[in-house]
């Protein structure tokens, strides 16, 4: 398997950058749902669970914020 590189072009489409939205959102998909799995470990110690869920609100937020850029004007 291929690694490919991400190279930001110094400009994209609006096609493009609805793609890349897409993308970035189904990324933060996939990080929530790893976070959830640590969540569900129950861990035994107070920082990393308030950590934890400090990222899966940033996660959330920032999925959020995303897909309000990518709606149509």
């Amino acid at each position: 398997m291929r690694n490919a590189l991400v190279q930001l072009p110094g400009y994209r489409s609006s096609k493009d950058e609805r793609t890349v939205m897409r993308a970035a959102i189904r990324q933060l998909e996939r990080a929530d749902l790893y976070l959830g799995a640590v969540e569900a470990m129950e861990l035994n110690d107070v920082e990393a669970r308030r950590a934890v869920r400090r990222l899966l609100g940033d996660i959330g937020s920032l999925r959020r914020y995303i897909a309000e850029l990518r709606a149509p004007s």
